[in-house]
């Protein structure tokens, strides 16, 4: 594929030109970034490292959201921090294709997740009988390769047509990271078919799979009717954090990418939400209120404790 492109590299403004704003935000993304960084890490460890949790399709499918989301926000983050202490704040055409594609394909592996996390959801309170029977390691498994697959498509198509967008002019990006809309600003040709297939690709998927979560959480709140009052309450606890998260997700997704280039001028500060806030929150939403996963923490740092002593 020829590159029509003439820009080499492009000059990324970030969320604040003031040198003592861009201190300040140094700081903040820095103890946010180790936070998420620390948070889901020791979700995935403690998931993996307990065996009674790794079998357990909800926390299977948790470990890998909690991978997705410190991935996402690696993608994203450090470069943010680097470039609050630089004047001018540079990224090659290559970097900048290579954060686009890594960022939409961890963001899509993520939606195909969640919504595999809902079903999960839905088979244990709808079909309890039958839990361990219909989701099986080995289901899990294809649905997670079909997340990988999912997000994989997903992003290089969003990078095929990207790189076909010829930037011949301008190369300033009022963002803080490389995105489909503040490059389709850049380009010299009129770019309607462009925003077309960003919503095919990008904000029809979101409104798909918000749809879909929202129908499944409709189905179960009409089935949890049946149970006993504890149940209800076990039940809406687990799907209350999901709903959480998906919320935080996805409605910034849709926000964004679900419409015209020129009808929302906060984008960079509502994709603040899906790359850096969602990531960072998922791991307190879904340990906050859940006691399996708190007793297994602490389980595994008093093993890590009495390891380091005999160490």
């Amino acid at each position: 594929m020829q590159n029509q492109s003439f820009v080499t590299e492009f000059v990324i403004l970030g969320l604040s030109q003031n040198p003592n704003v861009q201190k300040i935000l140094f700081a903040l993304f820095l103890l946010v970034y180790l936070a998420t960084i620390g948070g889901n890490m020791i979700i995935v460890v403690t998931i993996i490292y307990s065996p009674a949790l790794l079998g357990t399709p909800m926390y299977f499918f948790l470990a890998f959201l909690s991978f997705l989301d410190a991935c996402v926000s690696s993608t994203v983050t450090p470069k943010m921090i680097i470039d609050f202490l630089c004047e001018k704040k540079i990224i090659s055409f290559e970097c900048c294709m290579t954060q686009l594609f890594s960022v939409h394909f961890f963001s899509g592996a993520e939606m195909i997740v969640l919504a595999a996390m809902a079903y999960d959801r839905y088979v244990a309170i709808c079909k309890p009988l039958y839990y361990s029977s219909i989701l099986t390691r080995r289901l899990c498994s294809i649905l997670v390769a079909i997340s990988w697959a999912g997000g994989f498509l997903h992003s290089i198509i969003q990078i095929i047509f990207t790189l076909q967008l010829p930037l011949c002019g301008p190369n300033v990006i009022d963002h803080y990271m490389c995105d489909l809309f503040p490059l389709l600003k850049l380009a010299c040709t009129d770019t309607h078919i462009f925003v077309l297939l960003v919503f095919a690709n990008s904000g029809a998927i979101c409104i798909i799979i918000f749809s879909l979560l929202l129908v499944s959480y409709g189905v179960i709140l009409f089935s949890l009717r049946a149970h006993s009052s504890e149940g209800r309450r076990k039940a809406l606890s687990t799907c209350g954090a999901h709903v959480t998260v998906v919320v935080l997700f996805l409605v910034p997704c849709i926000l964004i990418y679900a419409r015209d280039t020129s009808a929302f001028s906060f984008e960079k500060n509502t994709l603040i939400f899906v790359n850096v806030l969602t990531p960072l929150l998922n791991p307190m939403v879904y340990t906050f209120r859940n006691k399996e996963m708190i007793n297994s923490i602490k389980k595994m740092w008093r093993k890590m404790k009495v390891a380091f002593v005999k160490f």
